[in-house]
């Protein structure tokens, strides 16, 4: 490994640490690990007593392969990017917000120890929130920034254009790049919602990976 790459993950290493011991000091369950497997192990070891488990429309989850670990655990897996013929897509996001547990990413970490999403419909940061009995957030190092304003800033330029684009999105971020705070009727961030402290009835896992991962 090239001196400057073991340097970088150095950085990354102790900016990991100082945000999990922030996030840890405003009530969330934190760790930092290497790599996506020890992360999957340990998602496994913490939440995989539950039986029902939801996931927001996150490619940092899917980037672990966790609905089809979990499914093939026998566990019940609500996702709305793989609806049953015998059901419908809001019926899937409903159950996600009343499972067991729910796994998402986040747009944005700050080393302060804020977490912030910004969503279109809702139902991810909805069950964040409340009505799940554990959550999860996982986040490629990539989305942490020093403090709560640049965390902000991450969000509007360059999740969510990068997300728009991602999902064929007829917005002007889409075409461009840059955030205009548009009034599309396909602008998708609609909804900002800010964990400043754990939420005071869910249990908030947060799990930072030395990698990159998501938009």
């Amino acid at each position: 490994m090239a001196d400057d790459t073991k340097l970088r993950l150095w950085f990354s290493e102790q900016l990991g640490h100082r945000t999990v011991q922030n996030l840890k000091r405003h009530g969330f369950n934190a760790c930092f690990t290497e790599n996506r497997q020890d992360a999957v192990d340990w998602i496994i070891d913490e939440v995989g007593k539950y039986e029902s488990f939801g996931f927001g429309g996150s490619s940092s989850t899917r980037a672990l392969n966790l609905p089809q670990i979990l499914s093939g655990m026998g566990k019940i897996v609500y996702d709305h990017w793989s609806v049953p013929e015998d059901s419908t897509d809001i019926d899937i996001r409903l159950a996600q917000g009343r499972c067991d547990c729910f796994i998402c990413s986040a747009n944005a970490i700050s080393a302060t120890g804020e977490i912030v999403n910004v969503d279109g419909v809702g139902n991810r940061v909805g069950a964040m929130i409340f009505g799940c009995r554990s959550v999860v957030i996982i986040a490629g190092m990539n989305k942490v920034r020093e403090t709560l304003d640049d965390a902000l800033y991450r969000v509007r330029q360059i999740a969510a254009p990068m997300r728009a684009k991602s999902l064929n999105m007829d917005t002007p971020c889409a075409r461009t790049g840059v955030c205009t705070d548009c009034n599309s009727p396909q602008r998708i961030c609609r909804i900002t919602a800010i964990l400043h402290r754990k939420p005071m009835m869910t249990d908030v896992s947060v799990v930072l990976i030395n990698e990159t991962l998501g938009f």
